[in-house]
């Protein structure tokens, strides 16, 4: 009898084994779909009177079906009329305690179906952040760990000036790094300052040979710069050099005048006006058609 206990089955799983076998390989799976509970299955008026009482005063529909999600535990599905909610459906769940007879509703909640309307998935604040959003006193922090951005002492280029670049204790914590710098001249080039844009296309020349362009600083100098024309579309904005518009300054060329027939003179009637000579009356404000 002492041989047969020391190979029972309860004594072979031991506390001990049982959570080393958590620790390795999880949580314990079900290998089977859980049975429909033949008391939860036939509570059909139970799960209906919930749901109507939850969807009062609108209906609720025809009986869809019912799923086991458990021992004792079945969720019965009904179609809900309300006009507001076309696809959805009510789910209510129902069980009963081991070796009862008495079935209880769990919850009776609303559901979209297949061909429910759903509203957008949420997306976080920061990726639904577009340029443009930012207005007058709003703050937009920036993460420490932003691939935007990298140390400034990080960034300095043997080609370019180290002048201003990095003061200890003077100089910028954060600099561009050069993902974030790839990334912003990708987006003026493709924007409204590109050489794509439609009023570069119809532009006299390119703005790289505009007096009015002043080239940016460090590497982004070799494809943009600043407009300084006070009477262009971009002026104080960043161009690209291939960029252009009709205030280019070697745009010398003036449009043509207009042609037109010499002016019509009404010889019809006249006015007489008294002459300004030294005789002459002054004429006071209301002659003159001032009030």
């Amino acid at each position: 009898m002492r041989e047969n206990r020391d190979v029972s089955p309860t004594r072979q799983s031991s506390p001990a084994r049982t959570a080393a076998a958590r620790t390795t390989s999880g949580p314990a799976r079900r290998t089977r779909p859980p049975a429909v509970d033949p008391a939860c299955a036939e509570a059909v008026d139970l799960a209906r009177t919930a749901a109507e009482e939850t969807a009062r005063p609108a209906p609720v529909g025809e009986h869809l079906g019912l799923r086991a999600e458990g021992d004792r535990v079945v969720t019965h599905y009904f179609e809900a009329l309300d006009p507001a909610y076309t696809g959805w459906r009510w789910a209510v769940t129902v069980t009963r305690a081991a070796r009862a007879k008495i079935v209880t509703v769990s919850e009776c909640v609303l559901l979209p179906g297949d061909d429910a309307l759903l509203a957008p998935q949420w997306v976080p604040w920061l990726e639904r952040l577009r340029p443009g959003d930012l207005g007058p006193g709003d703050l937009l922090p920036t993460a420490p760990d932003d691939v935007r951005l990298a140390p400034g002492y990080a960034q300095v280029d043997e080609s370019v000036e180290r002048e201003a670049q990095w003061e200890l204790g003077l100089g910028r914590v954060r600099v561009l790094s050069r993902e974030g710098r790839d990334e912003a001249a990708a987006r003026w080039y493709d924007g409204v300052a590109g050489p794509r844009a439609p009023i570069a296309a119809s532009a006299p020349a390119q703005c790289s040979t505009c007096g009015f362009y002043v080239s940016l600083a460090g590497d982004l100098r070799q494809m943009f710069g600043v407009c300084a024309n006070e009477y262009a579309p971009d002026d104080g904005r960043v161009v690209s050099a291939d960029h252009g518009c009709g205030a280019h300054s070697e745009a010398v060329n003036l449009p043509a005048a207009s042609e037109h027939n010499p002016p019509v003179i009404d010889e019809l009637g006249y006015d007489v006006v008294p002459s300004a000579g030294e005789d002459a009356e002054p004429l006071d404000d209301e002659a003159l058609g001032h009030s």
